[in-house]
């Protein structure tokens, strides 16, 4: 069976189908050109290429955890409509495509071998669907991950909560705090954990923006510099994790949270790293 260039190219003109996808419809069909079409047609990826620039701002941000709550998987899957957003088979595909990517612990989302299933959705729903940013964190030692999904599925967090031993890990209360601190994430948006993470050009360009404000407000040019520091200070409440309010009581912060539950579990408590995933957001 000799399959050639021009078949190749002759069976994509037809279907619109990926280069590689048409080699193997045309090896499995023996180099048949109008069975080759129909496979790759019952396959979904005649039908997959012809929606592929089509574009894709609904979805669901889908989520995964091991049962001992140490390793945490989120990637965002993009569909067109709201509607099909909504619907089993499309909520179904997201579930199964965390999972397979929680199994086979992929590098990049090509390397998952997650093609013949997107394909298959992309028949099913009648819409192009793509997959978007995915992540994941893996505890090492005593520890968990918190996570949050918003009931619309279109925002989700994930944070690193580190303890000093497993005992501390296992205490509901820790638990209870990994997901509040998630959702923490998910509602405040930080840009990172303390001062000490954030970009010092950022901080320095945020002084210079305080300092140029109190000259046009003609502040004394000797407190001038204390003014920019405290605009800053208020500025990291609002953007670093450990420093802000916390959500459900904005009298005690995200890092009086953390020592209040770390002294109720016999233990300490602090965090590592976070994400958040918003659909369509950079």
């Amino acid at each position: 069976m000799n399959i050639t260039a021009s078949m190749v190219k002759d069976l994509r003109e037809k279907t619109g189908a990926g280069m590689m996808d048409c080699k193997k419809a045309l090896a499995e069909c023996e180099a048949d050109l109008e069975k080759a079409i129909d496979w790759l047609r019952q396959k979904g990826l005649s039908k997959a290429a012809k929606r592929a620039d089509r574009a894709t701002s609904e979805g669901v941000i889908a989520e995964w955890m091991s049962e001992d709550g140490k390793s945490a998987v989120m990637v965002e899957v993009k569909c067109e409509t709201d509607f099909v957003a909504r619907g089993d088979k499309f909520r179904e595909f997201a579930d199964a495509v965390v999972r397979k990517i929680a199994d086979v612990r992929p590098a990049a989302l090509e390397d998952a071998g997650l093609q013949d299933m997107l394909n298959e959705t992309i028949a099913a729903t009648g819409e192009n669907v793509t997959l978007g940013r995915f992540v994941r964190i893996d505890v090492d030692g005593a520890g968990l991950v918190g996570a949050y999904v918003h009931a619309n599925g279109k925002i989700a967090s994930m944070v690193e909560v580190k303890c000093d031993s497993d005992a501390v890990a296992a205490s509901e209360g820790v638990r209870e705090c990994a997901k509040n601190v998630a959702m923490q994430i998910a509602a405040a948006n930080p840009l990172a954990l303390d001062a000490s993470c954030l970009d010092p050009a950022l901080m320095e360009r945020e002084r210079e923006v305080y300092r140029q404000k109190a000259r046009e407000e003609g502040k004394p040019e000797n407190i001038i510099d204390k003014i920019a520091e405290g605009a800053v200070k208020k500025y990291c409440k609002e953007v670093c994790l450990l420093e802000q309010p916390y959500i459900r009581d904005d009298k005690q912060s995200i890092a009086d949270l953390l020592k209040a539950t770390g002294k109720a579990a016999g233990g300490a408590v602090s965090l590592g790293r976070f994400f958040r995933i918003q659909l369509g957001a950079e």
